[in-house]
């Protein structure tokens, strides 16, 4: 029987996907129609909802669950026979499936969010519990604290004694378990871990945050220098990367000179040389002239075009009618300010595609760093987390903490400017 657990599961799952996609379906169907019976089955389905959500606890069995699948199931297809088939036209019966299709995609695309989400849940919720619960299984989503009181004039933690249900307040652990004080009685004893739970609520611990940064060396001032110097990389890489990619792909789109589309392709080649090819001899350069242990070496090559940031601008500037370029001319524009007040405004949506590129690859910089920066003073916020998990790996709170931070200023911006972003993307792949 054990060997065919994971099927059953399976099962499961699938049951309880095809009671949402059925029931959402005869919902959006009832509702659209304006029937009496779209109420009723809003009403059945809280009686429904609550046997599943207890089915889909960590402590329910499979068997709950795939019965309580099969259960719902069942509803949705008496319903749709008995109120539905019955009078259901041709009409209705197209829309009834065109509404199932959109819910079978919608299903999909919230299981697909709710995939990518959850690790990112499961960074800030570990980064806001006590020690003792990061690991615990069946892991806590929700944060919790041990509630403290006052025992003239300190907090001590509250627990309760499980042989007889009486409040305690920890207060000292002892080598040989917590002496505690019954706060019924007010008589202190000392007893293990297992004689007592703690007794908590819902709470966030702030403090692994603090924790976190004071931990950092206090030459970059808790952390402080290491932000300023990735904000200075990333912003210089952003300018270097549109500056001179907007340059050169305009130059191999709308200028004529010998050799340009061979140049292109020989450009082009170099993608497929991987970067480990030319890491060596550019760190000689940079050493050649004393850049090894500053930041230049971490902005300095952006304002060198990449070969694709030049392509997919070009892409863009292909399909900039000529018309405009021509009527540019007549009014006494030259080729840089056909560039500048004409052609850059028209790119917006691939520029800010690169721009969130070069953003995400600026930030996220690990290997330059490792190989140039050796101060402290002068490393980024991605090789300090290395160095701060390689110092507090066992921390997981710290950790998670210290992550969550990093990682914080990169979901802002992606989230201010998701539209670009996506217009950027889907546009490139449809130029020719």
């Amino acid at each position: 029987m054990a060997g065919f657990v994971p099927f059953i599961w399976i099962a499961a799952v699938a049951s309880i996907y095809v009671a949402v996609w059925l029931w959402c379906t005869d919902v959006v169907d009832a509702i659209r129609n304006r029937k009496a019976d779209g109420k009723l089955l809003l009403i059945l389905a809280l009686a429904l909802v609550l046997p599943i959500v207890g089915a889909i606890m960590p402590m329910a069995t499979y068997g709950r669950m795939l019965a309580a699948g099969l259960l719902w199931i069942g509803g949705c297809l008496g319903y749709r026979a008995l109120l539905v088939w019955p009078r259901a036209g041709w009409r209705r019966a197209k829309q009834r499936k065109e509404d199932g299709r959109q819910v079978a995609m919608h299903a999909v695309l919230v299981t697909g969010a709710f995939i990518f989400i959850m690790p990112f849940v499961w960074l800030v919720t570990t980064s806001l519990k006590e020690d003792e619960d990061m690991l615990r299984y069946p892991p806590i989503w929700i944060p919790q604290q041990q509630v403290q009181v006052t025992l003239n004039g300190q907090e001590y933690g509250l627990a309760k004694l499980v042989s007889n249900g009486h409040e305690v307040a920890q207060i000292e652990e002892t080598p040989n378990g917590w002496l505690v004080q019954d706060l019924a009685t007010g008589r202190r004893f000392v007893a293990s871990t297992a004689d007592f739970v703690k007794v908590k609520r819902p709470g966030l611990k702030w403090r692994n945050y603090t924790d976190a940064l004071s931990f950092l060396p206090p030459e970059t001032l808790h952390g402080a220098l290491y932000l300023v110097n990735t904000l200075l990389v990333t912003a210089l890489n952003i300018v270097g990367v549109l500056l001179s990619s907007s340059l050169v792909a305009f130059s191999f789109a709308r200028l004529r000179w010998p050799g340009r589309d061979v140049l292109f392709v020989i450009m082009l080649s170099t993608m497929m040389l991987p970067a480990a090819v030319t890491l060596i001899p550019v760190f000689l350069i940079y050493k050649s002239i004393g850049w090894v242990d500053t930041l230049r070496p971490l902005w300095f090559g952006a304002f060198f075009a990449a070969p694709f940031n030049v392509f997919l601008l070009r892409q863009f500037f292909l399909t900039i009618p000529l018309d405009l370029e021509d009527a540019a001319k007549i009014d006494g524009c030259s080729y840089l300010r056909i560039y500048w007040n004409v052609m850059l405004p028209l790119v917006k949506p691939a520029l800010a595609a690169l721009t969130i590129m070069a953003f995400l690859g600026a930030w996220n910089n690990f290997m330059g760093p490792l190989i140039y920066i050796s101060s402290p003073e002068k490393m980024t916020l991605a090789y300090a987390l290395r160095l701060f998990q390689s110092a507090h790996g066992s921390e997981y709170g710290m950790l998670m903490a210290a992550a969550t931070m990093v990682m914080l200023p990169v979901l802002a911006v992606f989230f201010f400017t998701q539209r670009y972003f996506i217009q950027g993307i889907t546009l490139t792949g449809m130029k020719g």
